[in-house]
């Protein structure tokens, strides 16, 4: 199918779109990240994800179905255990997790903990579950004062690190992540270990942008894989390195931000023509969903939609736009954490068919298998492709 040379997937972290069908099972009943933000802050603006067809998968306050929208839509289930970011980006390149990353809710076992103190020279504090901006204020003073790295975690898969820049500087911060990446495989495979640089005085502690996450590297090759192999270039903007290990890509910017993450993505659009373009955009997840700030969310989506616009006008004839999303994490209820949802599917570009509902596909791995058929390469071996069901003839 070399009608498409370029495919671009923007993941808007954590854009979730209702529960799953065994959402009860994480306790995420009720939730629908998108249109339970709409709800909370009266109706979102979105026009350039509306005229895609944004409001024709699930009902948004603000944001209502199309007539004749631009692009083809529908909603992907995880198939995947879990509702990781991990896991939630392999399946999107074609790897099914049939166990999900192993977390934490009580803290890391008193051995593991041990044996890492063992292997970095010193001791630790915290090692319980707590947002990492509260954490620093709980435990920042006593880390200046003791000068012990701060471990914790989330409901998430992810051994956490936090540690002031001028008491243990950052390349020592990084090297103490490293080796607690190589100790937890196995049982403790956890999906992500993150570096958390801060800086400040007590009672006002406030974390820095060196942040660097060491990631599981996944058990087999991903489309990002395959499509390099295959001679295709790959570049990933935001956090999709980290997500991946450094694996399967030609180029990775990682950007800090949403707006930094569009303006690379523009960047790349203008400087390769064919390949893939993957971006991960952060903040909805990190700044908005975690913190249960619904206004934020609100706000960044709109953003987002603004600069749509921009992207869909660098397109070329023979690129293909998916938007889409990893998990859930509604900011309005009172869980922190992310949500077991369906996430939405976008589909634009001038060899794109408008109009066409892709229907709920049973894995975000078809995502993957589509991407693998619009480039030219082998079937992955997870997904079926919907290719045949968007291109024009």
């Amino acid at each position: 199918m070399n009608a498409v040379k370029r495919v671009i997937i923007i993941v808007l972290d954590s854009m979730g779109v209702g529960e799953l069908p065994d959402a009860a099972e994480y306790g995420d009943e009720g939730s629908n990240t998108l249109a339970n933000t709409a709800q909370a802050v009266g109706g979102l603006s979105l026009p350039h994800m509306q005229k895609l067809g944004l409001g024709n998968i699930t009902a948004i306050e603000g944001v209502p179905s199309c007539d004749e929208p631009l692009g083809a839509y529908g909603r992907m289930a995880e198939a995947s255990k879990g509702k990781d970011t991990t896991t939630g980006h392999w399946e999107i390149a074609g790897i099914y997790s049939p166990r999900p990353l192993p977390t934490y809710p009580n803290g890391f076992p008193k051995e593991l903990i041990e044996e890492y103190e063992w292997r970095i020279g010193r001791k630790t504090l915290g090692n319980y579950p707590r947002s990492g901006t509260v954490i620093i204020q709980e435990l920042g003073e006593e880390h200046v004062r003791t000068g012990y790295p701060i471990v914790y975690t989330s409901a998430d898969s992810v051994f956490q690190v936090a540690a002031h820049e001028e008491v243990i500087p950052i390349e020592e911060l990084y090297r103490i992540c490293q080796i607690a990446r190589e100790m937890l495989v196995g049982e403790h495979a956890v999906g992500r270990v993150i570096a958390r640089p801060f800086v400040g005085e007590p009672g006002n502690f406030v974390r820095t942008e060196r942040r660097k996450d060491f990631s599981l590297s996944p058990p087999e090759p991903t489309l990002l894989d395959r499509l390099v192999a295959a001679g295709h270039p790959v570049m990933g903007v935001g956090k999709i390195e980290d997500i991946f290990a450094h694996r399967g890509l030609s180029q990775s910017v990682h950007s800090p931000n949403n707006m930094a993450c569009i303006d690379q993505t523009l960047a790349f659009m203008k400087e390769s023509q064919r390949g893939l373009i993957f971006t991960n955009l952060v903040d909805f997840d990190m700044l908005w969903g975690h913190r249960n700030n619904p206004q934020g969310y609100a706000n960044g989506l709109q953003d987002f939609d603004r600069r749509l616009l921009e992207i869909m006008d660098a397109m070329m004839a023979q690129d293909v736009l998916f938007l889409t999303a990893d998990h859930g994490n509604d900011p309005t209820t009172p869980s922190t954490d992310h949500s077991r949802e369906y996430v939405p599917l976008l589909a634009y570009g001038s060899a794109v068919k408008p109009g066409v509902n892709l229907g709920t596909r049973e894995t975000f791995a078809d995502l993957g298998a589509t991407v693998a058929e619009l480039l030219g390469i082998e079937p992955l071996p997870f997904g079926t492709s919907f290719a045949g069901e968007i291109l024009r003839g």
